[in-house]
């Protein structure tokens, strides 16, 4: 006979945490712009040229991820450039692109 051991529960604040980044991550667009900002900083312009989507759209999502502290911004002259501030949601990509295999 086998005996699997069960991993230990997870705290209940991860939990919750967790919950609450799957809950802003939880559309495309948002997921995309993670994707987009992965390793590197941005400006609006250039994620709206890469995901060929209007300017507002782009903004409000960011503002939705920047609220709940998915990402960062620092303002240089008239840009403000974007980054991944909490490294979890990249962890959290590099899971969606395993879980195929």
């Amino acid at each position: 006979m086998t005996v699997t051991l069960r991993p230990a529960p997870l705290d209940h604040r991860l939990l919750e945490e967790a919950a609450d980044m799957i809950r802003v991550l939880g559309h495309p667009v948002r997921l995309r712009i993670v994707e987009c900002l992965e390793g590197t900083e941005r400006i609006v312009s250039e994620l709206v040229e890469e995901l060929q989507m209007p300017q507002a759209i782009v903004s409000q999502q960011l503002a939705k991820m920047r609220s709940a502290g998915i990402v960062a911004c620092r303002r240089d002259g008239n840009n403000v450039w974007y980054r991944v501030a909490d490294d979890r949601v990249v962890r959290m990509l590099g899971c969606l692109r395993n879980c195929n295999t």
